[in-house]
């Protein structure tokens, strides 16, 4: 969220930048020429002017209709030349005098004619109508144009000779150059400070909603106690996390409430049920024989709802164990494969009494950081769930590996597995597929698995084994 809202920021400002930007731009650009603009103008109207009062001391008598050059040895023009000339040589600029035909009278360069670009032919057409030359089109840095400025020589009340200048750009596109490149220079530190500036803006207003998001995340997990200071951030947010601790201390009261009720109604069921079984062992005693079917069908039924009691309580425990830890029980560095093997163990007169067999493999010495207890009770429930679903003289794989900072155990059997739509719902109070609901079991092991292994700060999670049957994969914290 930090990086959109930054980097919507981030385009406004850049949009506000260009928007100052580009108009100073184009506005320097602008200005630069006009200053050179104006100053080839007064040179050449100074030229004009010049040229014209030779014209009257010399009383020269010329038409519109009669060619310059039939006066030239009348007209005093060596002073004048010799001023176009030096002006060239000061200023690298041309400057000349032409006649109606464009027939150059006196230049500062002998050979020069007026150039044949648009700009040039506007700019003396607009002299021999009796008016200054417009101004010239913009001249952008990349551009290697020349600026062509021309003013009528005026004499009698007729136009009877142009006066033009002839110049580079490349001093005026340097300047232009050099005012744009400060001017992007100047943006550049304005957007970098401006990003500095809405870095730690967003950060301050994204602060609150960081650790809402970081105490949705604990509650979720199962850390009901997590809370947000609602003093924080501005008056939405604070509404916001006050509401949120609202609704948090709702839940928790509710889930405390529905754990207070699984564990006292599995505590309260366990003792009449107790006493219900002892009445069935003392009516066994003396029903007939022809009875005794009936009777070892009740016996098992209530033997059956004992242990779903038993885990009722045990998964009420469990979850009442992992909400005073919030996921961090008192963890000791221990060595897992060695907890492991110890559990297989425990398991293997199982095994051996259906004709299955455990293989086990990975390291002999994996060091971890775990709650022997409650690491201990899950792995009992996995390894529990495999045997009871592995056919008879089937196989449970057992593998313990490190990967990276943690620990993964993993536990195969070649059981009827589960369908993908289903390995999302596995380890969910009381589900069990509908393949499998002739199998002893209460649908509780697994949840009480994942309940110890969330205090423990593990995880558990479930895939299909390739071949047909369930992998079950438990990751701990290595001990580093």
């Amino acid at each position: 969220m930090r990086t959109r809202l930054l980097a919507l920021l981030l385009a406004l400002m850049v949009a506000v930048l260009l928007a100052l930007g580009i108009p100073l731009a184009l506005s320097q650009a602008a200005g630069y020429q006009q200053e050179t603009a104006r100053d080839r103008a007064d040179d050449t109207a100074a030229f004009a002017a010049d040229f014209q009062s030779s014209m009257v001391r010399d009383d020269l008598e010329i038409s519109a209709e009669t060619p310059a050059q039939t006066e030239t040895d009348r007209i005093n023009r060596a002073e004048l030349r010799g001023y176009l000339e030096q002006y060239e040589d000061t200023y690298g600029i041309h400057a000349a005098i032409l006649d109606r035909q464009r027939r150059t009278m006196l230049a500062s360069d002998a050979v020069y004619t007026l150039p044949s670009d648009g700009q040039a032919k506007a700019a003396f057409d607009a002299a021999l109508a009796g008016r200054r030359s417009d101004d010239p089109p913009l001249v952008w840095p990349w551009q290697d144009r020349r600026i062509v400025v021309a003013v009528p020589v005026v004499h009698r009340g007729d136009v009877v000779a142009v006066a033009i200048t002839d110049s580079d750009t490349a001093k005026m596109r340097g300047r232009t150059t050099d005012a744009w490149l400060f001017l992007g220079a100047a943006e550049a530190v304005a957007l970098v400070v401006a990003l500095l500036a809405a870095g730690r803006l967003t950060g301050t207003i994204l602060r609150p909603v960081q650790v809402l998001d970081k105490a949705t995340h604990e509650i979720a997990t199962g850390r009901l106690g997590a809370r947000v200071a609602a003093a924080q951030g501005p008056p939405e947010l604070r509404r916001l996390a006050k509401a949120f601790n609202e609704m948090a201390d709702h839940v928790e009261t509710v889930v405390e409430q529905q754990r207070a009720f699984s564990a006292d109604a599995s505590h309260q069921l366990r003792n009449p049920l107790s006493a219900l079984l002892l009445r069935i062992e003392e009516l066994g005693l003396s029903l007939p024989p022809e009875h005794q079917a009936t009777l070892d069908g009740v016996r098992d039924e209530g033997r059956r709802l004992t242990h779903v009691l038993d885990e009722l309580l045990a998964l009420a425990l469990a979850e009442n164990a992992a909400n005073a830890a919030g996921g961090a029980a008192d963890r000791v560095p221990l060595d897992v494969a060695a907890l492991v093997r110890e559990r297989i163990d425990a398991w293997e007169p199982v095994a051996r009494s259906r004709g299955q067999h455990f293989d086990q493999q990975g390291p002999r010495a994996l060091t971890g950081q775990v709650d022997p207890i409650a690491l201990g009770s899950a792995l009992d429930a996995i390894l529990d769930n495999a045997l009871k679903f592995s056919p008879d003289d089937g196989e449970v794989a057992v593998a313990l590996a490190a990967v990276g900072g943690v620990l993964e155990i993993r536990v195969a059997d070649r059981g009827p597995g589960l369908e993908p739509a289903e390995l999302r719902r596995v380890g969910d109070r009381f589900w069990r597929s509908q393949h499998h609901q002739n199998v002893d079991g209460s649908g509780l092991g697994l949840s009480i698995a994942r309940t110890l292994l969330r205090a423990t700060g593990g995880s558990i999670d479930f895939s299909a084994r390739d071949g047909g049957g369930l992998v079950v994969t438990v990751t701990v914290d290595r001990a580093l």
